[in-house]
């Protein structure tokens, strides 16, 4: 009966986005936008500049109001909720450009990331699984966030959202501006994270090889969902006609 019960939750949608249309005015950016996200599962949103990923992502995170459609998570609708009561049921946003504060330590920075829990920040100490994913920080405590690299300041970005034990982690671009090594640490994270917790994330890149480490993908065009698929089925065609710069 056990393991029953753990296969129906494997298989049961931490998101679900139905028909979902946003304006920007009355700019039409996102077109009847269907995607779902299963538990423990990395989605890949992918196409070129422009196409409407990072406004699925705000709109996902409630920091822009959809004019038609449904958002569920764990099938409860989220439509009406605000941006912190997203937070507190269990979504953590990274968003492009990092947005860690510069004149925090580290430490306050991520601090920060516990006041998205259910339960409040009571416990004021920073897990030691945060310093297994990321053992730098650990040695960055007291550094001011503005004074970190572009990785690392990345690193703390992803570390903070994690603060707040997400079950959904949103990641806009993650490896935008930052040098290979560092890319390759932060997916080694991001895949530990999904294998521990059971974390479901939607990935936002253009890094090809950080695409391939999702178990699928969605390619937009003109603010609609194009195609999709497995991305061990990512062809050279759809390579190029939705990551070629």
């Amino acid at each position: 009966m056990q393991n029953q019960t753990d296969k129906n939750q494997i298989n049961h949608n931490t998101l679900q986005i139905s028909n979902l249309d946003v304006f920007y005015g009355e700019s039409h950016i996102l077109r009847d936008v269907d995607l779902s996200v299963k538990r423990g599962e990395m989605v890949c949103l992918i196409g070129r500049n422009g196409v409407g990923k990072t406004t699925l992502l705000k709109t996902i995170m409630g920091l822009l109001k959809p004019r038609k459609g449904t958002i569920n998570l764990w099938d409860k609708p989220i439509f009406n909720l605000t941006t912190d009561q997203r937070a507190r049921l269990g979504i953590g946003y990274v968003p492009q450009g990092r947005e860690i504060i510069p004149r925090l330590t580290v430490k306050e920075n991520l601090l920060l990331g516990l006041e998205a829990r259910k339960e409040g920040g009571e416990n004021r100490e920073i897990p030691e699984e945060i310093f297994e994913l990321f053992p730098v920080l650990k040695t960055m405590l007291f550094r001011m966030g503005g004074n970190l690299s572009g990785g690392q300041q990345q690193q703390l970005a992803i570390a903070r959202a994690l603060m707040g034990k997400p079950n959904l982690l949103l990641l806009d671009e993650p490896t935008e501006g930052i040098q290979p090594s560092i890319i390759l640490e932060i997916e080694t994270a991001v895949r530990n994270i999904i294998e521990s917790r059971s974390i479901s994330v939607l990935l936002v890149e253009q890094h090809l090889h950080f695409v391939r480490k999702a178990d699928r993908y969605y390619a937009m065009q003109k603010g609609g969902i194009v195609a999709s698929g497995n991305t061990t089925d990512l062809t050279q065609e759809i390579i190029q006609k939705f990551l070629a710069v």
